[in-house]
Order: structure tokens, then sequence, then C-alpha cells
């Protein structure tokens, strides 16, 4: 079957537009003006104008949570509370949507205590009391990295008196030893096992909501970190369901390791990075590892403590979730078996240790398997020279930047602040460049992704400064990032990340130039309609 897009300005490359494009079946064949694309197409063909508007290479999203968003429909949204006190009013309130039966967990997603304005404090159990003390309350903290509890959650967990001490993880306690309800990162597994695990029915309805999102924000490729190790088949089944009825919607499947003994079944099942596990969509992704936790909750690994560290603990430096002798032998036993590894970094700690695991197993300007850092925020000069030396990724998301402006130099001070989410200095020493979002802690839209690249200022705000803007990049960089750049860390170039003859018909047509419009209004664009593999998977 062919299809002809015209009347289109359709993205090439950097100052580089068609009118139109031919497809045939799943694959773009031409590009070029008007006249020329339709005089070659079949009579059959199938013809849309598109009215002038642009048509972008779908875009490919290199780290978010696919599962965790749908299930968020069914929460609590916290992400724009802006005290404790309507924290509390506002869950008190959705109870009523949400209707909870008498054995059920509550939870909620999103809140972020730099946004408090009545007391600067994190919640705590007795806050969440306020809010149900028959049911268990669970809130996640907006990076994830941090739960609050309420006292019957605690209870349920054996945790409402006393605290035992988590190498990797801490739960906090007042002055007589008493948890407080606050529990970071590895002690979070705590409350987590007393939670009811998601029938495959419940996991089917959140993917698929989260996916059919997806589309619609005009993203072609996701690359999903959902599985823990034990539960890919479970995944597999799930997404085998959704294609069959029709999601298209390309998965690179990224797996958390929760031990040894998961990475070596998968590496005796050959599941090398790039294997197709479902035709055609849907591939093994890269390992993902976690070396530290988030900013915000100032679990980040740093190399000194933090600026702002608390009175009672000036000696704060984050956790290290993972210890360099076990990350240097999962990063090694994986490239011995054909198996990427992607660390979430974000303290200039975490990164270092982790850029030393790499160094390990790469060689000067040669990362065969394409081993990354995602997120990599905080760092200095010298630590991209070493990334850039052997072509570490960076998996990086500059929407990041609309919340953490407001932190970062009081966290790490200005001068350790001033080289860090630095996208500029990355593309210019050669580290390979790929964005995402780490949707749901931040939105999946990539129009806002976008614009925080290109002005590196809160959206919501933009009459605050922006963050150290020496480090903006172009709407070009931006838009390549997120397509080509992304498909190359992925394994997919040649295929994805350009309109271009021989590749994917993976392909958006939105509503604004993003490329002439003021860069403050790229956040406002809509997705007119997304095609993939040649195929309209949404049409606005």
């Amino acid at each position: 079957m062919e299809r002809v897009i015209y009347n289109a300005k359709v993205y090439l490359e950097k100052d580089s537009f068609a009118q139109a494009v031919l497809i045939q079946d799943d694959k773009i064949v031409l590009t070029g003006t008007n006249e020329d694309v339709l005089a070659a197409a079949d009579s059959t063909a199938i013809k849309t104008d598109a009215m002038g508007h642009l048509l972008l290479p779908g875009f490919h999203d290199t780290h978010m949570h696919l599962s965790v968003f749908g299930k968020e429909a069914q929460t609590i949204q916290l992400d724009k509370i802006t005290s404790i006190k309507e924290l509390i009013s506002h869950s008190k309130k959705d109870l009523e949507r949400l209707k909870p039966g008498p054995d059920s967990f509550i939870f909620g997603m999103g809140w972020n205590q730099e946004q408090f304005t009545d007391e600067h404090r994190f919640p705590n159990r007795h806050d969440l009391d306020q809010i149900s003390t028959e049911n268990p309350v669970i809130f996640n903290r907006r990076c994830f990295h941090m739960i609050c509890c309420n006292t019957k959650a605690l209870e349920i967990a054996g945790l409402d008196k006393k605290a035992p001490v988590i190498e990797s993880g801490q739960i906090d306690v007042d002055e007589n030893g008493v948890p407080t309800g606050l529990i970071r990162e590895d002690a979070m597994d705590l409350i987590f096992d007393i939670i009811p695990p998601l029938t495959e029915e419940q996991l089917e309805q959140n993917l698929s909501f989260a996916c059919n999102h997806a589309l619609s924000c005009g993203l072609t490729t996701v690359a999903s970190n959902d599985v823990r190790g034990k539960d890919l088949d479970q995944y597999l089944r799930v997404y085998k369901k959704l294609y069959e009825k029709g999601l298209r919607l390309r998965i690179r499947q990224q797996s958390g390791m929760a031990e040894e003994a998961d990475l070596d079944e998968y590496i005796q099942r050959g599941l090398t990075t790039g294997k197709t596990l479902i035709e055609p969509f849907y591939k093994m992704g890269p390992i993902k590892l976690f070396a530290d936790g988030s900013l915000g909750s100032q679990t980040a690994y740093m190399r000194s403590p933090y600026k702002d560290a608390p009175t009672d603990a000036p000696d704060t430096q984050g956790i290290r979730l993972v210890p360099p002798k076990v990350m240097a032998s999962y990063v090694k036993k994986s490239s011995a078996n054909g198996l990427q590894v992607v660390v979430h970094s974000i303290g200039d700690g975490a990164v270092d240790s982790v850029v030393s695991c790499f160094e390990a197993v790469t060689s000067t300007g040669d990362n065969p398997l394409r081993h990354g850092v995602v997120h990599c925020q905080i760092t200095d000069l010298p630590l991209l020279e070493r990334m850039a030396d052997h072509k570490i990724h960076a998996l990086v998301q500059p929407v990041f930047l609309a919340s953490d402006l407001y932190i970062a130099e009081a966290r790490v001070g200005k001068e350790l602040a001033s080289t860090s989410y630095a996208f500029k200095t990355m593309g210019e020493l050669g580290i390979p460049v790929s964005y995402g979002t780490d949707c749901p802690i931040e939105d999946m839209n990539p129009f806002l992704n976008l614009e925080c690249a290109v002005t590196r200022r809160d959206p919501a705000n933009p009459e605050k400064e922006a963050y150290f803007p020496e480090e903006c990049v172009d709407i070009w960089t931006a838009v390549d990032s997120y397509t080509v750049g992304s498909a190359y860390t992925d394994f997919d170039e040649g295929v994805l990340g350009r309109i271009k003859k021989g590749y994917q018909a993976d392909l958006i047509l939105v509503d604004q130039d993003i490329f002439s419009i003021p860069s403050d209004q790229i956040k406002k664009t809509k997705v007119l309609f997304t095609m993939v593999g040649g195929e309209y998977a949404y049409e606005r």
C-alpha cells in the first residue's frame, strides 16, 4: 500500500525541508516537492493534505516508566500541591472519587516539599493520618526516591515503633527513635512488599492507557523501565495481548535487576540487547541499574556533602545504592554477554563511580554496547571529558530543569551547578546524547521537554531567570537528540529518527512550526496525527 503526505513542511535535517513524503507499506521511499512525490506515487495511493503543517520524525523517549504512569490514573495526584494543609484536604476530597474499600491501599504520587508554602518540611505519618487511619496511605515523592506513609501502613509493615538499619536506604525517625513515616531508597521495599501485586488485567489496563497517551503526545518509540528481572514474562504476555488488539508503539524494554541471579537468567535465555521479543515493535533494551537517588530528596550521591545539608546531619552526601564492586561486576558480566547497561546516576559521586565501571569495559573512542548514564545531572568538566573519551552515552531529561533550577545551586554550590545539566557541552565534547522524560516523574510531553532544553527556564514561570543559559541548545539540536540521537542510543540508527528513504515511516504532524515560533511557545504544540510503520496510531 502507498501513502502520500503532501503540502507539508517536512523536516529532513538542520535547515533542510521537503514538501512531501511517499510511503510504501511501512517505509519511506521518497521525499521531495509536492510535484515530484505525487508524480511518483501510484494512482491508488492514499493522499493526505497536511495543510502546510510541520511533519517530524516520531519522538523517541529513552527513559520512562509506562506502567507507573498508567497506574497514576488510579492514584491521588499531588504534583500541584503547594502546602501540607492542601495535601491533606485535597487527598480527603479525592477519596470520594476513588472510593477505597476497607482493606484497600490509598496511593498518591507527586508531592514535592520544595513547593510547600505553609511549612517548608516533609510531610509525616501524622499528616497522612488525617487522611485515613483505617486504610494504609502511601504517598510517593515526585522523584520516586522517597515515600511518606501513615501509621496504618507502618503498622502493617512492622515499622510503626522502630526502624531497622538499611545499608542502601533510610527510615527517618523522630527524637525518640520512632519512624516519622518518611522512607528513602531501598528501605522503601519494606513498604512495597506489603502491597498486593497487580493482576495481569490491571497491568494491561495501565499499559494500554499509558501507551495510547504516549502516541497522542507524538512518541513513537519508548524505552520503558518497568520490568524488574523476574516479571519480564508477565510483561511479554500483556504486551502481546495489546499488540494483538492493535497497539502501535515501539517499546525498548529496560530491565531492572533485583539481584544477580536475575541477570544470570537473562544471559542463559540469550536476552541480548536489541533482540526482538514481539514482532515487530517490542525489543529487549538495556539492563537498568541504580547508583543513587534524587537531588530533591538529598539521596543523590555526591563527592562532597550537600551545601544545604540538614544541621543535624552536616555530612550528608546522599545514598550509594549499589557498592562500586557490585556495580562493576554487573557491568562486566553484562558486557561479556551482549547486554547494554544504563545506570541511574544523578550526583557527581554516582556519575564518577559509574563512569569508572564503564571505562573498565570500553576503550578510548569505542563503546560498542553503548553503555550510558541516565540523568547525568551533577557533573564537572573532567567527568564529561571522561565520558566523551569513551563515548559513554548521556540519557538526559531537560524537563528536570523546570523544578531542579530552584534547588540545584543551593544543593551543590554555584561552581558545580554551573557545569551541571550541561547539555550543550555534552554535545560539543562528542558525548552521544538522547532525550527522555523519566515520566511520570515529569510529563512525557516532548514539546515541554524541548522547550526546557532550548530555554533552560521553568515553562510555568517564564519570568524566572534561565539556569546557566550558556548551556541552552538550539531547537535543531534538541529535536535531533530526541529522534536520531535517541534512535542511536537504542541501536535503531538507520531505521528510526529521520524522514529519509529506507527509514520506517514513524511520523508526526503538529500544529505549530517549532523551528520558527518563539521558544517559550513550543510547549503549546499539539500533535495532529501519529503514524507508526506507515499506519496511523493516533489522530486528533
